[in-house]
């Protein structure tokens, strides 16, 4: 069986290549140190995960995943960086990224996010055919991201879609946030349950005009999705 094919971009070449060494172990990597290399290596072959630093030549991290969003909604995207502000957290999250991590960073952690999400993009691919949401006006199509009705098509990014169907397969249930967090990052931490607040308000923001579907916040507990 081949090994899944990381892209990984660091311009810090000591801390390349130690984590670069310790990737190779259990996947094929491609190490850019720069932007603009990284992004013209990800359009010309083909890649299962990008592992990203932000602060990069030529092109930031952040540059870097919203050009690849435009073009793969469904590759993982894992950053690494040291800035340690929340809203810089938040802002690659929103992007559309599965995991910001914060350096100094621990290898085995990166291998198993590394592996929990590749796991999570198989199982969508062998689930390709799975079924549709009908709520509300919307129907929600998972395997596209893609959410309808009579006057938009949205398209959501792939951890928006991954909580509407949780939230979809557990209608009018109480869903506690250690869950939510567990079931899509693979970990209960604060700074996702802060990155879960922004993706609930997202959601809740393109059902506003629903009447009869709403999420409610459960205080201390976590969310749920009433459907009457």
């Amino acid at each position: 069986m081949s090994k899944k094919r990381i892209l990984y971009v660091e311009d810090d070449e000591t801390l390349a290549f130690l984590t670069a060494d310790n990737l190779e172990q259990h996947f094929e990597v491609t190490h850019c140190n720069n932007g603009k290399e990284a992004f013209q290596m990800f359009c010309k072959e083909s890649f299962d995960l990008c592992v990203l630093d932000i602060m990069l030549p030529d092109m930031d991290g952040f540059e870097i995943a919203t050009e690849i969003r435009k073009r793969n909604q469904e590759i993982p995207i894992i950053f690494l960086s040291a800035k340690t502000m929340k809203e810089d957290r938040i802002k690659g999250l929103k992007l559309g990224a599965d995991d910001y991590l914060v350096k100094p960073y621990s290898i085995e952690e990166l291998i198993l996010k590394i592996e929990i999400f590749l796991n999570r993009s198989q199982k969508s691919t062998d689930n390709s055919h799975q079924k549709q949401y009908t709520f509300g006006s919307f129907q929600f199509e998972p395997e596209n991201y893609l959410l309808k009705n009579e006057n938009q098509n949205i398209t959501l990014t792939e951890r928006e879609a991954s909580l509407l169907k949780l939230f979809l397969d557990n209608p009018n249930t109480v869903l506690k946030r250690e869950k939510i967090l567990i079931e899509l990052w693979g970990s209960d931490d604060y700074f996702l349950g802060r990155s879960l607040d922004v993706f609930i308000s997202r959601l809740r923001k393109i059902i506003k005009e629903e009447t009869h579907v709403r999420i409610e916040n459960i205080p201390r507990v976590g969310f749920k999705l009433v459907v009457e």
